[in-house]
Formats: structure tokens, sequence, C-alpha cells
């Protein structure tokens, strides 16, 4: 089962991957793919392994990720992969990325992984088309490249959620974590009812 989660920034989207998670009844790895690049993305790692339940195993792959989901992608794990906007922004600054092609074989190398996998995943991106056209040629690639990204993503899961204000509307397939279950003053996943 594959769930591609979309929505802006802070729109819940990382939550309702780490509610699914949390109800799967398997064993959890997290993805991340942040790197610590500065002071305030380090605290911002820190934060979030410490609101996660410790049970629960963090990979950080900046790059790699069609290799950590073969790696971990076992029948009894559920993956949660956060979050393609990051990992698009990490191919694109990659010294390799000069040459686009690079970047769209990574693309699809973990569209492969991902459609091949026994285990379950929580795809969690950002849907950048919906504002203004970026100034800038490396904005609008970016916004390319993730538009892309989240598109062949959405061909292969099996519900697609688009969160809005912590609400999740299904484009595709069903949803599987009501609103009222990632709210109600819940502040992080390890509080939401079962």
């Amino acid at each position: 089962m594959i769930t591609l989660i979309l929505g802006g920034a802070r729109s819940g989207k990382s939550r309702y991957a780490e509610a699914l998670a949390s109800q799967a009844n398997r064993k959890v790895v997290f993805l991340a793919t942040g790197h610590a690049c500065d002071e305030e993305m380090r605290a911002k790692i820190d934060r979030h392994r410490r609101e996660r339940p410790s049970e629960w195993r963090t990979v950080e792959t900046p790059l790699d990720l069609d290799a950590a989901i073969v790696s971990h992608g076992t029948h009894d794990a559920f993956l949660i992969v956060d979050c393609l906007t990051t990992l698009s922004s990490n191919l694109l600054l990659a010294e390799a990325a000069t040459q686009n092609d690079w970047v769209l074989a990574c693309v699809e190398r973990i569209c492969e992984a991902l459609a091949d996998t026994p285990a379950s995943v929580a795809v969690v991106s950002n849907e950048v088309g919906n504002g203004v056209v970026p100034e800038y040629q490396m904005g609008r690639a970016f916004r390319d490249l993730l538009g892309e990204f989240n598109q062949k993503v959405a061909r292969i899961a099996d519900n697609v959620i688009l969160m809005v204000a912590g609400c999740p509307l299904a484009l595709k397939g069903k949803i599987q974590v009501q609103a009222e279950e990632l709210h109600g003053g819940v502040t992080h996943v390890t509080s939401v009812p079962r």
C-alpha cells in the first residue's frame, strides 16, 4: 500500500503520515531526506526525532532514497518518506545535478523502488504548483521537478491524499485517518487515538 500525502507547508502532511504508521501494526522506518546543513535545520531534526516514538527507526537518506527503500522495505515494515520536496532540492543541488538526465534517472529509480517494495509506504510531498511562477531559473526547475515527481508517485500510489488546514481530502483511493483523529489538541503523533 502506497499513500502519497500532498499539501502546502504546515498543512498536516507529516502528521497524517505518522498517524498512518502508528495504526499500521508494523515496524516503522522513517526515511528522512533532510540533512543538518545549518543550526535551524539541526534543531528541527532533533525536535522531530524527540517527537517520534522511540521504537521507530530513523534513516537519513538525503540522496539515495531508492537504496533506502530497497534496504528497509520488508514485508513487516511501514516506511515514511519525509519528504520528496527536500529530496528534490537535494537532487537539484547535488554536484552531478548539472546533468538533468542524472536527476531524472534518480526519480525513476525511486519510483521503481516504491512500486517494487513489499512494505507499506507513506510518501510526504509539497504541492508547489499553486503559487506564483518563481522568478529564478532554479526555482522554476525545482517546481517543475517536484511537480513531475509527484505525478509519477501518484500514478503508482494506491491512495493520494491532499491535506488542507489539517483536513485530508482523498484524490485517489480512500482516507485512512480522519481529520478529527489528527486534531483534538494533539501536538504530535504519539497522542493520536486509535
